[in-house]
């Protein structure tokens, strides 16, 4: 897929990085902020016509570059995104909190 219209915005808990398909419909990546050097990721979700690409991917990496711009480090309590940071170390263990 090429390049992705990733949105974000600040949610009264933390934020969301989302991927609109339709006023209905979008690709999104959630985060709670526990603190500003803190973030649980907490939800991944891509609607089924567009899964199987790189888009969940892609929102994850979106977030990594967050939190390193902030110095903050991440605990990931939805499945994906701790797959991904498995599947990414050592070069994501800067942001990694276990």
């Amino acid at each position: 897929m090429s390049e992705l219209p990733i949105e974000f915005e600040t949610t009264p808990k933390g934020g969301r990085y989302f991927v609109r398909f339709s006023e209905d419909e979008d690709a999104r990546r959630t985060y709670v902020r526990v603190s500003d050097t803190h973030w649980i990721a907490d939800h991944t979700f891509v609607p089924l016509p567009w899964r199987g690409g790189d888009i969940a991917e892609r929102l994850v990496e979106r977030l990594i570059t967050d939190a390193r711009q902030a110095q903050a480090r991440i605990t990931p309590t939805c499945w994906y995104v701790a797959d991904e940071f498995k599947r990414m170390s050592p070069a994501w263990d800067d942001v990694w909190m276990r």
